[in-house]
């Protein structure tokens, strides 16, 4: 067999696996879900955890909204609640999960932690509690579009 025929099948064999892997990448590991909603496939201590950092995203959000729900509107304690779930929360994200997530999912994930980064950096130059809460709002209703598009299954 001669090099040049090795070699050709060398870059046809690397050329499919990074078909597989980009695909995996944008897809996922998925399937349609019986109420029409994307089945995200995990095991079951993937999906606790990708639910773990949901919690941490809404108390985050709850500490904000708290934070300006008092009289004397503790900006501080929004910021540090905002602060606690931007991108540094994201950073150590375990790359098997995030092959099995879809691409959608993910931006949107990525997404949020930066707008909580933007949010409490908002918070800390003096934006007022309408500017913030219209962030939050704008936030919240990307929370609202995933709830809808998908949904966690265990395999």
């Amino acid at each position: 067999m001669s090099w040049r025929v090795l070699g050709l099948g060398a870059l046809v064999l690397w050329v499919i696996t990074l078909g597989v892997m980009v695909a995996m990448f944008v897809q996922g590991h998925t399937r349609l879900g019986a109420d029409g909603r994307t089945e995200i496939v995990l095991a079951p201590a993937e999906r606790d955890m990708v639910l773990s950092e949901m919690r941490h995203l809404l108390k985050a959000v709850h500490g904000v909204v708290t934070a300006l729900s008092e009289p004397n509107q503790n900006f501080k304690a929004a910021e540090g609640a905002a602060r606690a779930a931007g991108m540094q929360m994201a950073a150590d994200v375990n790359p098997t999960i995030m092959l099995k997530l879809p691409l959608a999912f993910k931006q949107m994930g990525m997404s949020i932690h930066k707008d909580m980064d933007h949010l409490a950096d908002g918070i800390a130059q003096g934006e007022s509690s309408v500017q913030i809460l219209n962030r939050l709002s704008s936030m919240t209703a990307r929370c609202t579009t995933c709830h809808d598009m998908y949904r966690f299954a265990t395999h």
